[in-house]
């Protein structure tokens, strides 16, 4: 397993990339992983947080999803306990692994329209069905959170 990059990779990768032309600018940075673990469940956070105090915050488990950014750690914190609180509630749902497949099926299919559509030169009319069946699922999403029930989000103070 690669540990971390020396100073003189990160100087050649910043030339190779300056070459294609970006605009590269290096931060020296710490980058922290958080785990939880629930009822088999497993919760990873990875937080980057550079020089200037902001903190970059994704969750890679179950699920990979770029959450946002932060600048204060109580603004990063107060949100990673309101997601777990949220997945605490939501393990007491009848359907979460049916719910965790759908999110993971999800990601890879964007993963595997990014490839399609950045790689092949696909016909208007099917650009169109991918586009058309995409806005019915948001459709089919909105209805389903106008028509179900809220989870509580009651969090517990320990």
């Amino acid at each position: 397993m690669r540990k971390i990059m020396n100073t003189a990779e990160v100087s050649e990768n910043t030339i190779k990339l300056q070459q294609l032309g970006a605009k590269v600018q290096v931060i020296n940075s710490t980058m922290c992983y958080v785990n939880f673990e629930l009822d088999g469940l497993t919760l990873q956070y990875v937080y980057n947080l550079n020089r200037r105090g902001n903190y970059f915050l994704e969750r890679t488990k179950p699920y990979p999803l770029a959450i946002a950014e932060f600048n204060s750690e109580n603004d990063l914190v107060r949100l990673i306990k309101s997601d777990l609180q949220k997945f605490k509630n939501a393990l007491e749902l009848p359907h979460i692994e049916k719910y965790i497949t759908i999110a993971k099926l999800i990601s890879t299919t964007f993963s595997s329209f990014e490839d399609t559509f950045l790689n092949y030169n696909i016909p208007d009319e099917k650009v169109d069905k991918i586009y058309k069946k995409i806005l019915a699922l948001n459709m089919e999403i909105e209805v389903i959170q106008d028509l179900a029930k809220q989870v509580s989000q009651n969090e517990k103070t320990e």
